[in-house]
């Protein structure tokens, strides 16, 4: 069962950053897609930024520019750049097996979580 541990959050400044990192111990992340979504108080959860296993990416508006999403061997980061107070969230990472396919999605339809990480910007 793979099992996907998040880590980097933190307590940033408005216009700080912070890089949030993926890993999947004992497993590699190369055959899975992978999308970062996060979950503000109140609000809906939804995806901000997704890389495919041919490493396509995709962005939502409000962090296109901002974010960046990568992978490295067996990590997938979000570099989240020029931070603001809206971006304060739990941020998760999801995974789907998807062996050389160009694709990844926004949407929630992924069969593997993290527990998630907080991200708070506050000055």
């Amino acid at each position: 069962q793979l099992q996907l541990v998040e880590s980097g959050g933190g307590l940033v400044q408005p216009g700080g950053s912070l890089r949030l990192s993926c890993t999947a111990p004992g497993f590699g992340l190369d055959d899975y897609a992978i999308t970062w979504f996060r979950r503000a108080p109140g609000k809906e959860r939804e995806g901000v930024a997704c890389i495919s296993v041919t490493r396509g990416t995709n962005y939502v508006d409000p962090v296109k520019g901002r974010f960046n999403v990568s992978r490295f061997k067996n990590t997938v980061y979000l570099q989240m750049n020029s931070l603001k107070p809206e971006d304060t969230a739990v941020y998760y990472c999801a995974a789907d097996w998807k062996p050389r396919s160009p694709i990844c999605t926004m949407q929630p339809q992924y069969p593997y979580w993290g527990q998630g990480t907080q991200v708070t910007v506050s000055s």
